[in-house]
Parts: structure tokens; sequence; C-alpha cells
């Protein structure tokens, strides 16, 4: 993962990945966005989890962290949708 922006993306927001629907079920991985802060620990960039339920703005999101199910609620900015093969 980088550890900042390029010089040209530096305070620029994707308002595609800020306004995303996400369902319940769906599949997703967590990608923080640098210009707004996550407010989690490290451990969970890059872990994928399944969406739960909708929280306001936010979505509550089932992560499984060390063999314990774990749930976080995450603004959609920070998530970004994986398909599954089944």
């Amino acid at each position: 993962m980088a550890k900042g922006k390029s010089p040209r993306q530096k305070g620029k927001i994707s308002f595609t990945r800020f306004f995303q629907h996400l369902k319940t079920g769906d599949y997703v991985a967590v990608a923080p966005e640098r210009s707004i802060k996550l407010g989690y620990s490290k451990r969970i960039i890059g872990r994928t989890g399944k969406i739960i339920s909708k929280r306001g703005s936010a979505y509550n999101v089932a992560i499984r962290e060390l063999n314990k199910p774990k749930t976080y609620l995450i603004k959609p900015i920070h998530l970004k949708k994986i398909e599954v093969a089944q």
C-alpha cells in the first residue's frame, strides 16, 4: 500500500466512491482513501469482509480478524466492492 498520494491527487477525493451504494451481502475490501481519516488500526487495511447493514452514511462490515468475527462501521469511501467466485 502506498503511504500517500501523488502530488497531483493530494486533497482530491473520488465522488464516485464517496457516494457509492452497496447492498447487504456484498463483499468489500478495505482500501482507505488517504485524504480522509480511516479511524481504525492498520490491521484492517486490505482485509475483506461482508456488508451486514447500513447505519446512517456508513456500512456495518463483518471482518474476520485473527479468526474472530468483528464488525466495523466504515464509510463507503474506504470500501471497494469485490466479486467473489463461487
